[in-house]
């Protein structure tokens, strides 16, 4: 049922009661009666009957209706809010005629809730400074900071509090932007690090506080509450046309401040005039008010006086500072320095005598071997300056054996086949091979060599010797074929005998340069075919033949010799193939050393 409808009916209700009371004659159905109350009242039938026949009985006493009353406001309640709505004014003016009568009633019902509440607001956000505060100077190490120390535990006061009393001058934590008319909060804004309880909760107490102050004590109207005092907190309040703001405030603030606070909330409802005035409950539109609240978030905190002896320590601590970085780079080249001094007498060749270090300077003095190594080098490995030392080597022979050994090999310029190594005894091992004339050389050069007391030619050969075994094994190990039963070599062999010529040389030239006697047996074979008196006439012709050839490749033949040995020496063939083997000619060589 729409409002027109029940505004129709309520009218229509109250013209019939008139009519009713007006004339005694004119009576109405009970059934029309009962459903009109119902839509008046919006109570069932049944109990709306009961409660106007208690109405209309002039017997009737209000401990009945207190009996249905509750029952009724309660339904009510849960239908709508229009039951509360409709007894605001009525609860507003009793609240107002109870604080005419007796203001103390109206503060001792509010002062448990809105004291413990402020108090404990306020006391969260000291805390959480406090704490924020602690962490920030723990590890402080100035002078005044141990001073400040000592006073906290001097006064049973946190080390935070103590530097907060003795630097902080004031500081606005929080800034509310209050509706006038409703103590609806608008905007909230609060400084860093500072903890906060529910600002909807602080701006309706700060509201109510104001109401209470104005209801409960005899003051103007126009006379408002602008500040409130707790402890190291102080609350200040910005009056404006419509709307407030509320500032808290640690420390003792300037009365300058209150322009920056009137600057701000002037600057509010020049901006948001419109906005303010349309409020219903809606706090986006206030967001364009957070610039001029954050001007008014203003701090100020005072430097710690300095005494007269800052400048005294201000001079000893860069002494300080200057003498530690000095003594830290002093010991750090004078460990540079004694490893340098290390590393020079830890290589052979060279020994340090005296060192001295005068105004910064470096000087060495001792005897280095021309093999050793440079002691420049040394220093750009210790990183110390080349330019701060000085240096005097004397020179000398070490006997150190690397030294004797570098010198055995610039004197004997020894080829590549041979090795030299000089032991602590200063006994010289040659090794390897090399010429005779290399060997005659450094068999007469080696006393004149500092260090070497014995010249050593263990496991070391001419390397004539060996050519001349090498050369005499090829030789031993040739072979020419003939023919069966002929002096004619077999094809192939002619290439054989000619290079076979090129060694005898060889071997000839090697034997005469080493001065020794030499014999070379042709030794001529036959197979067992034929008579015994054939095969010597015919191994015999063979060796001849190579002799001839020999002789006339211009080798003198005499150290040769042409041996027939028929089948004497014979290979001792299995098969008449092998028996082709013994028609040869083989050789042998006989070296011996000339006698004086």
């Amino acid at each position: 049922m729409n409002d027109s409808s029940k505004n129709e009916i309520d009218d229509k209700s109250r013209e019939v009661l008139r009519e009713k009371s007006q004339s005694s004659d004119v009576s109405l159905n009970q059934n029309e009666l009962s459903e009109l109350r119902s839509l008046l009242f919006d109570i069932e039938p049944n109990k709306l009957n009961k409660l106007y026949e208690r109405l209309d009985n002039p017997q009737i006493q209000p401990e009945d209706i207190s009996q249905l009353l509750p029952e009724a406001v309660i339904l009510r309640s849960k239908q709508d809010k229009l039951l509360g709505e409709a007894i605001v004014s009525t609860v507003e003016e009793a609240i107002h005629s109870s604080i005419k009568q007796d203001h103390n009633i109206l503060s001792e019902a509010f002062f448990p809730i809105i004291g413990p509440a402020a108090r404990k607001a306020i006391s969260a956000s000291l805390d959480e400074m406090i704490q924020s505060l602690n962490q920030t100077l723990e590890y402080s190490l100035s002078l005044q900071s141990f001073k400040w120390r000592l006073d906290a535990r001097r006064t049973g006061k946190s080390f935070a509090e103590i530097v907060l009393l003795r630097t902080l001058v004031y500081r606005v934590e929080q800034v509310f932007l209050i509706h006038k008319k409703t103590g609806l909060l608008l905007q909230h804004l609060v400084a860093t690090k500072v903890g906060i309880q529910d600002p909807v909760l602080v701006s309706a107490m700060l509201t109510a506080i104001q109401d209470f102050v104005q209801d409960s004590f005899t003051v103007p109207k126009n006379d408002v509450l602008q500040s409130l005092q707790f402890g190291e907190l102080t609350i200040w309040i910005e009056q404006g046309p419509q709307a407030l703001l509320a500032s808290i405030i640690r420390g003792k603030p300037p009365q300058e401040l209150r322009l920056v606070f009137r600057d701000a909330i002037e600057k509010i409802h020049l901006k948001l005039s419109q906005e303010i005035n349309d409020f219903a409950g809606e706090t986006q539109p206030f967001e364009a008010s957070k610039t001029y609240l954050e001007a008014c978030l203003a701090f100020k905190y005072k430097n710690p006086h300095k005494k007269n002896y800052t400048y005294a320590w201000a001079f000893l601590g860069t002494t300080a500072i200057a003498s530690g970085i000095w003594g830290f780079f002093a010991i750090r080249e004078q460990f540079r320095w004694n490893a340098y001094i290390e590393k020079l007498n830890s290589q052979p060749g060279i020994v340090v005598i005296s060192t001295k270090q005068i105004t910064g300077k470096y000087f060495i003095f001792g005897m280095r071997d021309p093999l050793a190594v440079d002691p420049n080098t040394l220093i750009q490995q210790t990183n110390l300056n080349p330019k701060t030392i000085s240096s005097q080597w004397k020179p000398y022979l070490s006997l150190e054996p690397q030294f004797i050994t570098k010198r055995v090999e610039e004197l004997l310029q020894p080829p590549k086949s041979v090795s030299l190594q000089v032991d602590n005894n200063g006994i010289l091992q040659v090794t390897g091979f090399a010429s005779r004339q290399w060997i005659q050389e450094a068999r007469k050069l080696w006393h004149f060599i500092p260090g070497v007391t014995q010249f050593q030619e263990t496991s070391f050969v001419e390397l004539e010797l060996k050519q001349l075994e090498l050369y005499k094994n090829q030789i031993e190990q040739t072979q020419l074929f003939f023919r069966e039963g002929s002096i004619e070599l077999i094809p192939g062999e002619t290439d054989k005998l000619n290079n076979f010529v090129l060694g005898l040389q060889k071997l000839l030239n090697i034997v005469n340069y080493l001065e020794k006697n030499v014999e070379i047996q042709i030794i001529g074979h036959t197979n067992t075919t034929g008579t015994e008196q054939n095969n010597m006439l015919l191994s015999q012709a063979r060796a001849n033949k190579i002799l001839s050839h020999i002789n006339f490749q211009k080798i003198n033949t005499s150290k040769f010799r042409a041996i027939g040995v028929s089948s004497s020496m014979s290979l001792q063939p299995l098969t008449a193939e092998a028996q082709k083997a013994d028609c040869r000619v083989s050789f042998k060589v006989l070296i011996t050393n000339k006698i004086n």
